[in-house]
C-alpha cells in the first residue's frame, strides 16, 4: 500500500529534524578541530622557540667550555713554572745554607717538631721553659738565615717570580672556576629547556591524535548528514509527483466535468432554451461557440 502524503511530509519532516541535528554537531566538531588546531599551532610556535634557546644556551656552553679547556691549560703552564721557581728556590737556598753551615729547611723542620711536642705533650715547667728557649733560638737562626738569602740576587729575583707567577695562577684559577660555572649554568638552562620541550612536544602529539579522532566523528556525523539530506530530497521528489499526478487526475475529472456540462446546456441550446450569461460562459470554455 502506497504511502500517504501526509506520512511522507511527517518522515521528511523526522530527517529533517535528524539532519538539523547532525549539521549541529558536525559544525561542534569542527569548530573543536579548529580550536585544538590553534593551540596545536601556538605550542608549535613556542617548540620552534625553545628549540632555538636550547641550540642557543648548546653553543654558549660549547664556547666557554672550550674557553674553560683553555684557561685550564694556561693554568697548568702557570703552576708548572711555579712548581719549576720553587725548584730553583730550593737549589739556592741549599746552596747559600750550605756556605752559612746551616740548612734553613733543616731548621724549619726541627722548629715544627718542637712547637708540635711543645703544644701536644705534657712536660714539666724546666722542661717547657727548656724547648721554648730552643725554638726561640731556632726562630732567630731562620730569621738570620732568611736576611742571609734575602741578600742573594739569585734568589730575589727567584722569589720575585714565584710571587708573580703564583698571583697569575690564582687568576688563571679564579678564570676557570668563573668560566666553569656559567658553562653549568648554560648547560642546566638547556636541560631544563629539553625537559619543557619534552613536555610540549608530548601535548602537541596528545592534541594532534585529538584533532585526528575529531575529523574521523566529524567526517563520519557528515556522512550520516548527506544521508539524511538525499532522503529528505528523494521524499520531496515523491511529495511532488504524488501532487502533481493528484492535480493533473483533478484537473481531468474537472475538464470532463465541464465537456459535460457543456454537451448539456449546448443540447439545451440547439433546443432553443434560453440560456445564463454562466451558460455562455461554459459552452465558450469548452469551444463550442
Amino acid at each position: 500500500m502506497a504511502e500517504s502524503i501526509d506520512d511522507m511530509i511527517t518522515k521528511k519532516d523526522e530527517f529533517q529534524k535528524k539532519a538539523n541535528e547532525l549539521k549541529e554537531k558536525r559544525n561542534q566538531l569542527h569548530l573543536k578541530s579548529k580550536t585544538l588546531a590553534d593551540e596545536r599551532d601556538k605550542l608549535n610556535s613556542a617548540v620552534r622557540k625553545m628549540r632555538n634557546k636550547i641550540n642557543d644556551h648548546k653553543r654558549n656552553r660549547d664556547e666557554l667550555n672550550e674557553r674553560v679547556r683553555h684557561a685550564k691549560e694556561q693554568r697548568n703552564k702557570l703552576n708548572k713554572s711555579s712548581s719549576d721557581v720553587k725548584k730553583q728556590i730550593g737549589e739556592l737556598e741549599r746552596k747559600c745554607s750550605a756556605s752559612a753551615g746551616t740548612h734553613l729547611n733543616d731548621l724549619r723542620k726541627q722548629l715544627k717538631s718542637l712547637e708540635n711536642e711543645q703544644m701536644t705533650r705534657p712536660m714539666s715547667p724546666r722542661k717547657e721553659k727548656k724547648i721554648i728557649e730552643i725554638i726561640s733560638d731556632i726562630h732567630a737562626k731562620i730569621k738570620a738565615q732568611e736576611n742571609l738569602l734575602n741578600k742573594d740576587p739569585k734568589l730575589k729575583n727567584a722569589l720575585e717570580e714565584e710571587k708573580i707567577i703564583k698571583q697569575k695562577a690564582e687568576k688563571q684559577h679564579v678564570l676557570v672556576e668563573k668560566l666553569a660555572s656559567r658553562a653549568q649554568e648554560e648547560h642546566e638552562g638547556m636541560i631544563s629547556l629539553i625537559r619543557q620541550l619534552d613536555n610540549t612536544v608530548r601535548r602537541v602529539n596528545k592534541i594532534q591524535e585529538t584533532i585526528v579522532m575529531t575529523k574521523i566523528e566529524a567526517d563520519t556525523v557528515h556522512k550520516e548528514f548527506i544521508t539524511c539530506v538525499d532522503k529528505i530530497h528523494e521524499f520531496e521528489r515523491e511529495i511532488s509527483t504524488v501532487k502533481s499526478k493528484k492535480y493533473k487526475k483533478k484537473k481531468s475529472v474537472e475538464v470532463e466535468t465541464a465537456y459535460k456540462e457543456a454537451d448539456e446546456i449546448f443540447e439545451r441550446f440547439k433546443r432553443g432554451e434560453k440560456l445564463s450569461t454562466e451558460d455562455l460562459m461554459s459552452l465558450q470554455k469548452a469551444g463550442l461557440i
